[in-house]
């Protein structure tokens, strides 16, 4: 009979298996339909996540229910330099993201944002051109601003400021308060005859529609404090992630010992 340790390794792995079919297929799909920088740019870790999760799955299946051992001692380091790797990630999310954050502006709904304010790392990651040219064509395909003016197309200069806009909104797609310029619309504002602000953003800002400040370190700024938020999600369900593996690679190590110890019985009759 099967030990129960086995058994709970093959499910886990069984259920492993079937969800990295559609994770397989959905990266082989990116592949031939992907029209986007931000497309083409997912196809290759959506593919190569669905391989690692079918192979590992695989190696765990096999190695638990038929108790090939070798393959379960695949099946945990792998699972073990998972964790490791994991760990590290989670530390280094919460190290660089503990800075930085949106500044209030009297007299309006929305938060300004600063690229000084953000970690070191995180800002020359943004700063870099190429990184940078590839997150404007995503921010453009996905209409941040196209889908921002239409929404705030009919409104007047005293209801805009006090809209609640995400940070991607306020950075990239409207130019930054202390510059002073006259609204027209959410995305059409007046420049001053003379600019008192020593704020790059303000010579930066464009009116036309594939401009605005997608290139404006107010931009830069917004991007990363919805890096920052978003990481911070991530770096806690990595924590509940991280208990989960531990307790399977647990449940696993319990196979590999019942695997030995089955193979050293038979290897004896």
């Amino acid at each position: 009979m099967f030990r129960v340790s086995n058994n709970l390794v093959g499910l886990l792995n069984l259920l492993t298996f079937v969800l990295s079919i559609p994770i397989l297929a959905g990266g082989i799909w990116l592949s031939h339909q992907a029209n986007s920088e931000c497309e083409r740019w997912l196809e290759k870790p959506v593919i190569v996540l669905g391989v690692f999760l079918m192979v590992v799955s695989l190696a765990g299946l096999v190695g638990a229910c038929c108790k090939v051992s070798w393959l379960l001692w695949f099946y945990l380091l792998v699972m073990f330099l998972l964790i490791l790797l994991l760990t590290v990630f989670t530390i280094f999310a919460f190290a660089v993201t503990n800075k930085g954050a949106g500044q209030v502006v009297s007299g309006r709904g929305y938060k300004e944002y600063r690229l000084g304010d953000y970690s070191n790392w995180l800002q020359k990651r943004v700063n870099n051109n190429k990184n940078w040219n590839k997150i404007k064509s995503c921010l453009h395909d996905s209409k941040v601003c196209s889908n921002f003016a239409n929404k705030y197309v009919n409104i007047s200069a005293g209801e805009f400021y006090t809209e609640h806009l995400s940070a991607l909104q306020s950075g990239c797609c409207k130019p930054p308060n202390d510059c002073d310029f006259t609204y027209v619309n959410a995305t059409e504002w007046t420049k001053p005859a003379v600019v008192n602000s020593t704020n790059p953003d303000c010579n930066t800002w464009d009116n036309a529609s594939a401009d605005l400040c997608y290139s404006c370190e107010s931009c830069k700024a917004g991007l990363l404090d919805n890096i920052k938020s978003n990481w911070k999600k991530v770096a806690v369900l990595n924590v509940i992630f991280l208990v989960f593996l531990i307790i399977v690679y647990s449940v696993g190590c319990c196979a590999f010992r019942n695997n030995r110890k089955d193979n050293a019985y038979w290897s004896r009759q």
